[in-house]
């Protein structure tokens, strides 16, 4: 049976009802929710929220859940569309009640094609991300997911700056690859 995943271990146990799990979960995820939201909302204060409301109801929904595939990140990326189109009709709502002209840089609707494009590319980074070495994934965690500077990761990870630079420039640079790959297939 292969090795299960951290998301898959994570997973498991916050079904279960365990909050630190779900807390790791959320350390590992938060970074690429927020900025599904943001792209979906194209602003900072209204994707907060949604990425705040989308692991609220992530936890809500999570007693029984089974992880399916490698990584959770699906699953929150489609609970975080939901969220950011809920916050889009609240807009539009908002803004037919008040006297002022709509803002036409609201989308009124979410393109599902671009965000199932979204969701098959974070699918694609997950998997990739999962193929790394557990040194260079722990660095990618902390640099690319938690925004760690190079010279933090270095002293939490036990290894110098010019350590983390490398590795995450070589993680960065095959991530590209696997998102160019990923994007002519």
């Amino acid at each position: 049976m292969p090795a299960q995943t951290s998301d898959q271990k994570w997973a498991a146990r916050a079904a279960a009802g365990d909050e630190s799990a779900f807390r790791e979960l959320y350390r590992a995820h938060v970074r690429p929710v927020y900025w599904i939201a943001h792209g979906i909302l194209g602003s900072a204060p209204d994707a907060e929220d949604v990425t705040q409301e989308t692991f609220v109801a992530a936890w809500r929904k999570l007693r029984g859940f089974e992880l399916q595939g490698e990584s959770i990140l699906p699953w929150l990326a489609t609970i975080c569309r939901f969220q950011a189109a809920n916050r889009l009709r609240q807009r539009r709502r908002d803004q037919a009640n008040t006297a002022d002209a709509a803002d036409e840089t609201i989308p009124s609707t979410v393109s599902v094609e671009e965000q199932v494009i979204t969701a098959a590319l974070a699918e694609r980074i997950a998997s990739e991300v999962g193929t790394l070495n557990s040194l260079d994934r722990e660095i990618f965690r902390l640099c690319a997911a938690e925004g760690y500077a190079y010279q933090a990761a270095a002293e939490e990870l036990g290894i110098s700056h010019a350590v983390v630079r490398n590795r995450l420039s070589r993680v960065r640079t095959r991530l590209r690859g696997a998102v160019k790959e990923a994007s002519e297939a």
